[in-house]
C-alpha cells in the first residue's frame, strides 16, 4: 500500500546536510516536507523545547548559515529573520510527537527510514574495508599480485578526489 503523503528517498537525502560533524535536516526543509510553515514548526519546537536537547536540535550560527549558503551558490531562502534550526535523526523523530498532522507523521517515518539506511550503508562499508584488510594481510604473505588487486578494490570504495573539469569554450591566447 502506497501513501500519497510519502516522499521519495532522493527528496529526503537531498535535504540532509553535514553540519558540526552531524547529519542534520534544516527546519525550512522539514517544514516543506511536512506541509507546514516554518514558523509553525519553530513555534511547536520552542513550546516543547525540553524534548529537544542539543544533540537533537541546535540553531545554526551566522557563520554556519553563510557556509551553507555558499554551498548552494545563491540563496533560495531569501532573508531569514531567525537562525535556522538543524535537527539530527533523533530530533526528527521527536518532531513527530510535536507535529500531529498525518502528513508530518507519514513523512517523518520516511525520513527516519532514510537515516537508518544511510547508517546501515556506512556500517556495511566499514565491514567490507575491515574484511579486505584482513584478507590483504593473509595474501601479502603469498603474493604481491594480490596487493595490486586489493589496492584497486580500496580505490573503488574510496575514490580519490577528482580534479575540476576544464572549462569548455573559446580561450583567448593570453589565457593559456
Amino acid at each position: 500500500m502506497t501513501d500519497s503523503l510519502t516522499v521519495s528517498d532522493d527528496a529526503v537525502i537531498s535535504k540532509i546536510h553535514l553540519i558540526r560533524g552531524q547529519k542534520v535536516m534544516l527546519d525550512m526543509d522539514l517544514s516543506a516536507l511536512y506541509g507546514v510553515e516554518t514558523r509553525y514548526l519553530k513555534r511547536q519546537v520552542k513550546r516543547n523545547i525540553e524534548r529537544f536537547p542539543e544533540d537533537f536540535m541546535f540553531e545554526l550560527s551566522p557563520q554556519e548559515l553563510e557556509n551553507l549558503r555558499c554551498q548552494f551558490g545563491t540563496s533560495s531562502w531569501g532573508g531569514v529573520r531567525y537562525a535556522p534550526m538543524a535537527f539530527t535523526e533523533q530530533g526528527v523523530a521527536m518532531l513527530s510527537s510535536v507535529l500531529g498532522s498525518k502528513q508530518a507523521i507519514s513523512v517523518n517515518i520516511q525520513v527516519i527510514r532514510v537515516f537508518s539506511k544511510m547508517r546501515q550503508l556506512l556500517i556495511t562499508s566499514k565491514d567490507i574495508l575491515l574484511k579486505l584488510e584482513q584478507i590483504e594481510r593473509k595474501a601479502a604473505q603469498h603474493d604481491d599480485d594480490f596487493r595490486v588487486i586489493f589496492a584497486y578494490l580500496k580505490e573503488l570504495l574510496e575514490p580519490p578526489p577528482t580534479e575540476p573539469a576544464r572549462k569548455i569554450g573559446f580561450r583567448h591566447a593570453k589565457e593559456e
